[in-house]
Formats: C-alpha cells, sequence, structure tokens
C-alpha cells in the first residue's frame, strides 16, 4: 500500500524508528509538548495526532493508538509495514487483577493473553502465544531499576470487553496474570510478523480486586513516570 495510509497522512521518514504509543490523542499531543523538542504534527487523521521531535537529543515520534485491538492493529500494522517503523512502545493504563499489585506500580507485558479472535487471521494450527520484544523488555527493566521505578513483569491480559457484563477479566488472575488492558495483542503479533519489536508498558490506575483507584492528579504523577521511562529506552 503506498503511502499516505488511509489512517495515516505522514510522508515517507516523517517517523522516527521508535513510536511510542498511548491511546490517547490528548496524551500524544501532552508528550510531544511537555518532552519532545522541536516536536512536528506529522498526523491528525482523525483526530489521532503524531508527532515526531527530539527526546535528549534523539529522534522519537508519539503517536495515538485509540481504543481497543482493532484500533492499535490498523496503526501498528501501517506503522510497522509501510513507513519503517522498527519499535513501537505502547503505554498506557491497566487495571490489576493480581494482588500482588498496587496501584501507581508499573507493568512490563512480557505476554499478552487475550479473549479477542485477532490471532486467527494468521492460521496457525493452534493458540499463537504473543510475546513482547526480550530487547526492549530488558531495557525497561534495567532503565526502571536505574530510576527507583516499581514494577513487575509478567502476563497481561489484552481484553475486548472494557464494561464486563460476566466480570471474566479477574479471573485470569488466579492464572498469574497481572492486568487487563485493551491493546497489547494486536501489537505484539503485528510486531512478530513483521520482524519487528513491541512492549507495552503500563501504569495500574485501578485495582479490580480491591476497588482502589488513583485520583486524576495521582494518574498523572504517575503516567509521567511511565512516560518518561518509555522515552528513556526509545
Amino acid at each position: 500500500m503506498p503511502i499516505p495510509t488511509p489512517h495515516i497522512s505522514a510522508k515517507e521518514g516523517d517517523f522516527a524508528p521508535t513510536v511510542l504509543m498511548p491511546g490517547d490523542p490528548l496524551r500524544a499531543k501532552y508528550i510531544a509538548e511537555h518532552y519532545l523538542t522541536d516536536a512536528v504534527l506529522v498526523n491528525n487523521v482523525r483526530g489521532v495526532q503524531g508527532y515526531t521531535g527530539y527526546y535528549k537529543g534523539k529522534r522519537v515520534s508519539v503517536m495515538a493508538s485509540g481504543m481497543g485491538i482493532p484500533s492499535i492493529g490498523i496503526y501498528s500494522y501501517e506503522l510497522f509495514n509501510f513507513y519503517g517503523v522498527e519499535n513501537i512502545i505502547r503505554i498506557g493504563s491497566a487495571g490489576a487483577i493480581h494482588p500482588d499489585l498496587k496501584v501507581r506500580d508499573l507493568v512490563f507485558g512480557m505476554g499478552s493473553c487475550t479473549n479477542s479472535n485477532y490471532a486467527s487471521q494468521f492460521g496457525m494450527p493452534g493458540t499463537l502465544a504473543s510475546i513482547c520484544s526480550f530487547e526492549l523488555l530488558q531495557k525497561a527493566v534495567a532503565k526502571a531499576d536505574e530510576l527507583g521505578y516499581t514494577y513487575k513483569v509478567g502476563n497481561i491480559l489484552a481484553s475486548d470487553t472494557f464494561y464486563d457484563d460476566g466480570a471474566g477479566s479477574a479471573v485470569w488472575g488466579k492464572m498469574g496474570v497481572l492486568a487487563v488492558e485493551m491493546e497489547s495483542t494486536a501489537l505484539y503479533l503485528n510486531a512478530i510478523r513483521a520482524g519487528k519489536k513491541a512492549l507495552c508498558i503500563c501504569t495500574i490506575s485501578d485495582h479490580l480486586l480491591t476497588g482502589e483507584a488513583l485520583s486524576s492528579d495521582e494518574r498523572q504523577n504517575s503516567f509521567n513516570e511511565m512516560m518518561i521511562l518509555a522515552l528513556e529506552i526509545a
């Protein structure tokens, strides 16, 4: 497919090799305005803002993914396959479903379980495991240790449902799954298929087992830690 694509208006070379991908377009704008120098808006199709600029002299991009597996599936596919992006680091919120986690903790998704049918398109004769890039995970762990951040590494759940009528998300915790979000499976599988690298870093914003949740101010501070970590390893 030639570029621009139906979903991204950027030109060839507009994106850096590494793209940070929050769900919210306003969070992408926040990162560009607060952490990047010489940031340029390279995409605004459907209000999905993408910027490229510099962090400590290193060229890096940030673009929103929207919510859910279908949305990040489209944007990550086009970035990997049409724009030459090599690494995508998802940064978002997640709900804890494991008793060892607390709000404000960071979670690095080593693997991504799912209730989605996204992997069926690859036609594998079994269950396809969606895993992150070990190289990006190593970098994230090392940098988090250096910065003194609290984190856990393990399986996360990418769910197709936010309002879960059957309360099916929490049961994954008994198999050691740490937290639930809505995008990581599509990102990981697209990266694997394209021969690229991906990692999902999430901040625990609420706890499904205890009902604890961060206030708006607390979310902002915790999300800043996640943003800085992603930028440091980009």
